[in-house]
């Protein structure tokens, strides 16, 4: 699968991510930010260390990571989850899914 546009909304920090079969997500700051593929997040081979008080974060940048993937740049400084296609779909799925991303 292949994104047709990726938006960001800033007012609302939300990134709007439209995939070429129909899907269509909005997912907002905080849960990309809190579910980043980052190993700091991830847990580097542990548990997952989900950062709290990510209510308020948005994206500062979006850079393009070769044709697989873009790299999100927060404004609390983290900028090492790359989110890949199917990584952004997944969320956007879950995040639609379970009320907002609510656990």
């Amino acid at each position: 699968m292949q994104p047709q546009a990726i938006t960001f909304r800033q007012k609302e920090r939300v990134l709007d991510v439209s995939f070429d079969d129909g899907q269509q997500f909005s997912i907002s700051c905080e849960f990309l930010r809190v579910n980043s593929p980052s190993a700091e997040v991830q847990g580097h081979g542990g548990p997952k260390n989900i950062p709290t008080g990510k209510e308020n974060v948005t994206i500062v940048a979006i850079e393009p990571v070769g044709n697989y993937a873009i790299k999100i740049i927060f404004d609390d400084g983290h900028d090492s989850g790359i989110y890949s296609w199917e990584t952004l779909y997944d969320l956007g799925k879950r995040y639609t899914e379970n009320d907002k991303g609510t656990p």
